[in-house]
Order: C-alpha cells, then structure tokens, then sequence
C-alpha cells in the first residue's frame, strides 16, 4: 500500500540526543517506507569484517582483488546474519527493488558473485542487517524529533568516507549537526 508521505530514499540523520546505540550518530537510507512499516539500511557503519571474509564465508571463488579490502557494514540490528547490497544502476540481478533512479536494494547472492568476479555493479556497499519499524512507528519516532530525514543523494550513500557521512548529510541541508543539542523538546 502507498503512504502519501513515504520517507523512501531519505537519509535519517540519527539526533544526537539518540539513545539507542544501534542507531547513534548513524545515517540509514530508507530503502521501504509504506504503511506496514519501514527497511533501511545503515550506510556508516562499517564492521570488522572486509569482502573478501564476507566472500570465503559463503564460499565465492575467484575474487576480484580490487573489492577485496571493502568493508561489510552493519546495516541494522534486524536479522544480521542477511546480507543487503545497495548499488547504482544498471545491471539486473534477481531480487532488486528500486529505492531511487541511482540506488537500487538487492538481497539476492547473484549480486555477490557478480561482484566477486568483477561484474558486479560500478559503485556498491554491502551491509549485514537492516533497520525495520513496525506501522507507524518510523511517523512517531519523527514527531519525536529522533531523525532528522533528507533527501538521499548517491555521492553520500557510496562516496563520501564512512566517519563523514553524519556531518555531510546534514550539511546537504545546511545543518551543522554537531551544534545540536543533544536534548530533544518541543517549543
């Protein structure tokens, strides 16, 4: 079902005054939003854990050396053990959904061997885990003043290094996100 004002392809700039460490200080690109709740995925935080374990651990062969130093993020603190892959464009792999005319979410493994031998799509991160709201509970958090929301832009979400991605998404609007009070209220 369609949600009048669906926060699909908007960057939710964690507020600082967040207090749920799965969430501080992230930037998470929703990739659904309608009225049976909400999937994102968390864009700055990357794990331990680079490609090329990602790739042993699902036993993908011939491994493109360029990828191989990639970091895996944490994409959310729902179901961890499922990989998501956001990417540009242009290739068709089994199970994408379009989040905007740049992004596009695949959760099938045939984006992951294409990416192993180089196929894959130009520009990608690879998270495990995604954020998830129940109905309603996105709309509530925002009345909250828990996120700030902005439109998502492709250079955020694959270019700009994972520890700026907080301060650059606020500025794409003008806010300095580092002199807001971590104290949440209402005027």
């Amino acid at each position: 079902m369609e949600l009048k004002d669906s926060l699909c392809n908007q960057l939710l700039i964690a507020m600082p005054g967040m207090a749920d460490p799965n969430f501080n200080s992230t930037v998470t690109l929703v990739c659904e939003h309608n009225l049976e709740g909400a999937l994102g995925i968390v864009i700055n935080r990357p794990m331990d854990m680079k490609l090329d374990g990602l790739f042993e651990q699902l036993d993908v062969n011939g491994l493109e050396e360029s990828i191989a130093s990639h970091p895996v993020l944490s994409g959310g603190p729902v179901a961890p053990e499922r990989g998501f892959v956001l990417h540009n464009p242009g290739t068709i792999f089994e199970s994408s959904m379009t989040v905007s005319p740049d992004v596009q979410l695949t959760l099938s493994r045939d984006v992951i061997d294409a990416m192993a031998t180089g196929d894959g799509p130009d520009k990608s991160l690879v998270a495990l885990g995604y954020a998830g709201w129940d109905a309603g509970q996105l709309e509530a958090e925002m009345l909250a003043n828990t996120w700030l929301s902005v439109p998502a832009r492709p250079e955020v979400i694959f270019d700009v290094p994972f520890a700026d991605r907080w301060t650059v998404a606020a500025e794409t609007i003008g806010i300095n996100i580092s002199q807001i009070s971590p104290d949440a209220g209402h005027a």
